[in-house]
Formats: C-alpha cells, sequence, structure tokens
C-alpha cells in the first residue's frame, strides 16, 4: 500500500532540493551497503535495498520525479500493470548498470562499464632508482651515470612476439577487444560487469607461435648507462624524473619513466634544514674576549668573520647568501649559521699556566683576592688589585 511507503527522499536521506549527483551519490551508498550479496539472508537488509532501489528509480528519472513531487506515492498506484517491480512498480528506464558497475568494481576488483577499452594505447611503468651523493654534491648540482635494464623492441619479430613468418591472431574470446563480458542476475535482471580479457591480457591479440628469441613478450633486455643531472639544491630523499626511460608501454602506449631517488651523505661539519646550512665553529678565549679574525669553513671554501670584543660562547652569527640553491633558481639561495663556541684547552704548558694564573690575578678574578676583599684586606698575595693599579698609573 502507497500509506504505508516512505517518502522517497527520507529513505535517500536527502532534501527536495537534492540534484542529481547527490541522488546517485546517496543511492549508491546504501546499494553497497544492503545489496543482498553482501548480506546474504538478511531479510531487513534486502527490505532496505528494495526500498532504496524503489526510491533511487523515481528520483533518478526528471519525469517520473516530476509526478512524485507533484502527487506523491499515488502518482504509481496501478501504474505500468504491475511490471516486475517492487509491489507493482515499474522499473523499466531506470538505469541501474552504472550504480552496479561502480559497486562490483570497487567490491570485486572487476573493471567499470564504459570504460575505454583494454587494448587501448598504455603508458609503460616506472622504473625506480636509486643513487648516492655527497653533500656538496647536492648543493651545487652534478651528473651521475646510472646502469639501469631497460626493454626494447625484440629485433627478430619486430616487436610483434610472434614467430618471424607469422603473427598475432584475433583473440576468440574477446574478439579482439580486450574486454569481456560477464553477467550476474540481480532484482531488475541481467548486471553486466566488463573486465579485461584473461586470454589476450586486454591486448586482443593472441600468439600461437611465439618468438624464440623474446618468447612471445616481443622484447629484450639489455644493460644501459643513462646519464643522471643532479639538480643543485636537491635535498635527501628527493627524486629526479627523467622521462620515458621506463618499461615500454602497450598497444603503442609511451615508455614510463625512470625515477632517480637520490641519498645525501652526511656532511662531518655541515647540517641542512630545507635551504640553510648550520655548523659550529670554536673559538679561543683570548679571541672572544678581545676579539679578531676567525676562518669559518662554508660550502663556498673559508669565510673571514671578526669576532667582536667580548663575545660570549654559543653566539650565532648569520652569512648571508651561503646556504643551498632554491630548486627553482639556483641564483637564490639560503643562509649559513654559525654557532660561535668557547673552546676551553685541556692540554697546558706550565708557562701558559702562569701567564692564565696571572690574567685570572690581574682581571680581579682570583678566589684568593676576592675572600681577602670580602674581608675588608687587599687578597692574598696582592697588595693592590688592577682598578687600583691603573687608576694608579691615571693619577701619576
Amino acid at each position: 500500500m502507497a500509506e504505508s511507503k516512505r517518502d522517497y527522499y527520507e529513505v535517500l536521506g536527502l532534501g527536495k532540493d537534492a540534484d542529481d549527483a547527490a541522488i546517485k551519490k546517496a543511492y549508491r551508498v546504501l546499494a553497497k551497503k544492503y545489496h543482498p550479496d553482501m548480506n546474504p539472508g538478511d531479510a531487513e537488509a534486502e527490505k532496505k535495498f528494495k526500498e532504496a532501489s524503489e526510491a533511487y528509480a523515481v528520483l533518478s528519472d526528471p519525469e517520473k520525479r516530476r509526478q512524485y513531487d507533484q502527487f506523491g506515492h499515488a502518482a504509481f498506484e496501478g501504474g505500468a500493470g504491475g511490471a516486475g517491480g517492487f509491489g507493482g512498480f515499474d522499473f523499466n528506464g531506470a538505469d541501474f548498470s552504472d550504480i552496479f558497475g561502480d559497486i562490483f568494481g570497487d567490491l570485486f576488483g572487476g573493471s567499470r562499464r564504459g570504460g575505454r577499452g583494454g587494448n587501448g594505447p598504455m603508458k609503460g611503468a616506472s622504473i625506480r632508482k636509486s643513487i648516492r651523493i655527497t653533500f656538496e654534491e647536492a648543493i651545487f648540482g652534478c651528473e651521475k651515470e646510472l646502469e639501469v635494464v631497460l626493454k626494447d623492441p625484440c629485433s627478430v619479430c619486430g616487436g610483434t612476439g610472434a614467430k618471424p613468418g607469422t603473427s598475432p591472431e584475433t583473440c576468440s574470446k574477446c574478439g579482439g577487444k580486450g574486454q569481456v563480458v560477464y553477467t550476474s542476475q540481480s532484482f531488475f535482471g541481467t548486471v553486466q560487469n566488463v573486465q579485461t580479457c584473461p586470454s589476450c591480457g586486454g591486448s586482443g591479440k593472441v600468439i600461437k607461435d611465439k618468438c624464440p628469441s623474446c618468447s612471445g613478450s616481443g622484447y629484450t633486455s639489455s644493460k644501459k648507462r643513462i646519464k643522471v643531472s643532479i639538480p643543485a639544491g636537491i635535498d635527501n630523499g628527493q627524486s629526479v624524473r627523467i622521462r620515458e626511460k621506463g618499461e615500454p608501454g602497450a598497444n603503442g602506449g609511451p615508455r614510463g619513466d625512470l625515477l632517480v631517488e637520490v641519498n645525501v651523505s652526511r656532511h662531518p661539519i655541515f647540517q641542512r634544514q630545507d635551504m640553510h646550512i648550520f655548523s659550529t665553529v670554536p673559538i679561543s678565549f683570548a679571541q672572544a674576549t678581545l676579539g679578531g679574525d676567525v676562518k669559518i669553513p662554508t660550502v663556498d671554501g673559508d669565510v673571514v668573520y671578526t669576532v667582536k670584543a667580548g663575545t660570549k660562547t654559543d653566539t650565532k652569527v648569520r652569512l648571508k647568501g651561503k646556504g643551498v640553491p632554491s630548486l627553482r633558481n639556483a641564483q637564490v639561495r639560503g643562509d649559513h649559521y654559525v654557532t660561535l663556541v668557547i673552546q676551553t684547552p685541556d692540554k697546558l704548558s706550565a708557562e701558559a699556566k702562569e701567564a692564565l694564573r696571572e690574567f685570572d690575578r690581574l682581571s680581579g678574578n682570583s678566589l684568593n683576592q676576592k675572600a681577602g676583599e670580602e674581608n675588608g684586606k687587599p687578597g692574598k698575595g696582592k697588595k693592590r688589585g688592577f682598578m687600583e693599579k691603573v687608576k694608579e698609573a691615571f693619577d701619576e
């Protein structure tokens, strides 16, 4: 009875303003969820599948949808003389083939109906290789040679795969189309599912007498050396694509590509982050205190940098334009950031140790001196402080 039926829009979970794409999408989700093949023996799932299919048959047809929007379920009561539908509903004209082609293609790996023929031109598969370069080669770019096994058309059969004097024949299973159509029964009749022909592999041709040189494949393999141009600024893990140096295409399609993954070796001094380089440079206590020139290694060679007097350890300096070139524009480079670390010597001569003690005494850092000053007396072993001597020199 019409009164017992749910609103078709409610069944699909849509509003009355839903467009054709939304209706198809909603039905596809429900059909995939409740299809009897996916829910064997589940009467409730079968009921929901029929309900959703009936709703889709109406709402996907512009004329039937117009009638339904105007008269509701009453528009179809007694119509079509009970022509084989659910509850007497007529499904003639409802197109479910693309829906079920999508569903069965997703679930069972079949090809979708209406797709291009399996014997059409297809690009060959890509080949992946890796190569190792140094840190400097990654910064400035380089040329490398790579040995790759490549397939070429067989010189004996000309790439046909057939024994000389014979030719490939049209596949009898698919009639040269490269695809076969499998049918299955559903509530709506026959559902067609298109798949690649298993006999010819989609080529539409079969070879009865195979070429002895290539065993019917049509190709022979050989090692080749290919030059690889590594661009300046490439980073670890990135790849260089060399067009049409991969596997041969099928049915006249182009060759695939050669993808070369670049592995960059670590550097003992430099570290990289994006377009910037980082390093640490040791300086002496005297250089940090008095200032002066220090040599800083960079990828471009040593750079002389003037350290300011009173520089503290872990001071960071920036060498602009001494970093990594941009892959898009080699003229644009990042920066080199250097951390200056004051180096403490661990081996000193007796003379150096005495000089350091004298420096410590003169700079007012002696523990004995500080202890004496805390007691209101000159430090032990020192009658006058360093600043006192300076003051005395000015007074004179």
